[in-house]
């Protein structure tokens, strides 16, 4: 719901695609949903249309994928961030934490008052990977670091409300937080707008977001969603595949930027 260009999420997952599509030749169908009903829709008519693979982006479309995938049993079918159990579906998941630990840790290295943030989109479990990830390796780094945790919302709209995000991100730096993690897709553009304003420091998501605020950004925990969407274009497998450091699912930018 963030929209393709969300500069995290969704646009890897997009990256991954045209990358496909230049190394082969192959052509796509791309459908971008504007409200949560148009999901089985969507799904659906690919899959009338004959598209296989299919593939689901976030976790969100689970529902409406397990209930199309059911009535397409020789269609091929891919989910990435949540599992669904059908035998012509692979679910892509990461290991969200591995990645925010590192960037915990960074946090905690680099703060000068000792007091980290974090930004959450929507309140959900997997959000909630990367803000334990990220506070066990702000505490590993410097046990006496105080972690400052919000979400954005409850709702899908949390992912693409930057005004929020710098709101939330402004009242973390009131409190003296002065490095700040935000995992919340397009409304990580307002935390990182909220951190150069302030002077602060931020760290992206998903993408590698280091050159959104230059001089701001830290680093980013990227999430190689691109990766994962590229590898099932050219070889799809059913069951479940789970990214972590190791797999080189998810990692932090070979050179993080030099604050200013």
């Amino acid at each position: 719901m963030g929209g393709k260009f969300d500069k995290s999420f969704n646009e890897a997952a997009y990256r991954g695609v045209e990358q496909w599509k230049k190394d082969t030749g192959g052509k796509y169908l791309e459908f971008e949903i504007s409200n949560e009903t148009q999901r089985v829709q969507a799904i659906r008519r690919m899959a009338e249309r004959g598209a296989s693979p299919i593939i689901s982006v976030g976790f969100a479309q689970a529902s409406a994928l397990n209930q199309v995938a059911k009535d397409f049993p020789k269609t091929k079918f891919v989910i990435i961030d949540e599992k669904v159990n059908q035998p012509n579906v692979q679910s892509v998941l990461f290991k969200e934490q591995e990645g925010s630990f590192l960037v915990g840790a960074l946090a905690a290295l680099t703060s000068k008052t000792g007091k980290v943030g974090f930004v959450g989109g929507m309140d959900i479990p997997l959000i909630r990977k990367f803000e334990c990830g990220y506070e066990q390796g702000a505490k590993a780094a410097n046990a006496k670091v105080e972690v400052f945790k919000n979400m954005t919302g409850t709702t899908a709209s949390a992912w693409n409300d930057p005004t929020r995000g710098g709101e939330l991100a402004k009242a973390q730096f009131a409190k003296g937080v002065d490095v700040v993690f935000a995992a919340a897709g397009g409304t990580g553009v307002g935390v990182y707008q909220a951190a150069k304003d302030a002077g602060k420091l931020a760290i992206g998501v998903d993408s590698n977001q280091n050159h959104i605020q230059p001089g701001t950004m830290l680093s980013s925990m990227v999430k190689r969603v691109d990766v994962a969407v590229y590898n099932v274009l050219k070889e799809w497998k059913p069951g479940i595949s789970v990214l972590g450091l190791k797999e080189g699912g998810v990692s932090t930018p070979s050179t993080p930027t030099t604050p200013s």
